[in-house]
């Protein structure tokens, strides 16, 4: 995630609030009501943003309108996509039908809100949708039925991006959101993520998963266990999100992995790893080398550090097991956010070049 710009940003708009906005202008030119161009829609929150048309086709059975996704100043892969909708006449008494077009995905396991075989669209934008088609179909006097088929262009793509082919959704994107609004840099979607990952984990019966902080942490674990694409969890710099869910959602086992750095600030009791969120306390870590009978000056040597790499260095070239200390209270920090929840947990810290320099636990079944 890029860094966040100074001063007021400005808000966006989901994948899921321009389908909905795109299937209401589309339904309304199949009904013989033209495009609307601004198109209005209201959101679960009760704002009611409206959308510019970027495209507009129609033919004898069906109508399509298209939204370029404004995710505002958030970093979002999909800023600026083309989110298409076209609607079609269904058979009678068929309902509303949701089909995925080009760049949108099916899901193809279970854990996620939707069943295996359906279109990658949520449960909150499918409820959009279906509430502007069912006020357009009451408009004149019609039954609901109707399929309305989203597509993304170029999404394949874009997801490749996103965590869609680790939990199962393949063939593109999914058609997200449940406020509509993009915040900028809330970091939702990222710990939205990581709940879906557990869920699809825990859903397939995958008995040890590994939450990493990056790929050269995930590359370590992949060459120790050789665990699964699904069994890996994004996990960034979010602990907290990880952890607090897994509480209610256990897995039988899990691997903590990161570097050196991240880990002194879980070992401190963070639980947001990021940069503008926690800092590495140098106190702290001289504090840690006094303990494991650091002579004054490297003591000294730490407190004044810059890196906490650099630390590390000092230790290591003492013989002093820094690392491991460290490891030791990050778990710790971990186990005492799992509480009670039966989740055998293991911490790995690895260096640049993805060695492993410290481990800290077991695997073994817990109860």
């Amino acid at each position: 995630m890029g860094r966040k710009p100074e001063g007021p940003l400005r808000r966006g708009w989901t994948t899921g609030a321009c389908a909905a906005a795109a299937t209401k202008a589309a339904v309304a030119a199949l009904l013989g009501d033209g495009f609307p161009d601004p198109v209005t829609i209201r959101l679960p929150k009760g704002d009611a943003p409206a959308f510019a048309l970027a495209f507009e086709g129609r033919d004898a059975d069906s109508a399509t309108a298209g939204i370029v996704k404004d995710a505002g100043d958030d970093p979002d892969v999909t800023h600026g996509a083309l989110i298409l909708s076209t609607v079609r006449r269904g058979a009678a008494g068929s309902g509303l039908v949701f089909r995925a077009g080009a760049g949108v995905g099916t899901v193809t396991r279970p854990g996620l809100p939707l069943a295996p075989g359906e279109p990658a669209i949520n449960p909150v934008p499918r409820r959009l949708i279906a509430e502007v088609v069912e006020a357009a179909a009451a408009a004149h006097g019609l039954a609901a039925d109707f399929e309305v088929e989203i597509a993304v262009p170029g999404g394949e793509a874009l997801a490749a991006q996103t965590w869609n082919p680790r939990l199962g959704i393949l063939g593109g994107l999914s058609i997200l959101g449940t406020t509509g609004i993009v915040v900028p840099y809330s970091c939702a979607a990222w710990i939205a993520s990581i709940h879906r990952g557990i869920d699809v984990a825990v859903a397939t019966g995958l008995p040890h998963a590994a939450a990493c902080t990056g790929k050269t942490s995930e590359a370590a674990v992949a060459r120790l266990y050789g665990l699964p694409e699904g069994a890996f969890l994004d996990m960034g710099d979010f602990a907290g999100g990880l952890l607090k869910y897994l509480r209610r959602h256990p897995l039988p086992r899990l691997t903590l992995c990161g570097g050196f750095g991240k880990f002194v600030k879980l070992a401190q009791g963070f639980l947001d790893l990021h940069s503008g969120r926690s800092q590495v306390d140098f106190a702290w870590l001289a504090e840690r080398l006094a303990e494991l009978g650091a002579a004054e000056a490297l003591v000294a040597q730490a407190r004044a550090a810059n890196t906490a790499s650099q630390v590390l260095a000092l230790a290591q070239g003492e013989g002093l097991p820094l690392a491991e200390a460290v490891a030791e209270r990050a778990r710790a920090t971990a186990l005492g956010v799992l509480g009670e929840t039966p989740v055998a947990v293991e911490l790995l810290i690895v260096d640049r070049q993805g060695e492993v320099v410290a481990r800290a636990g077991s695997l073994e079944r817990l109860g």
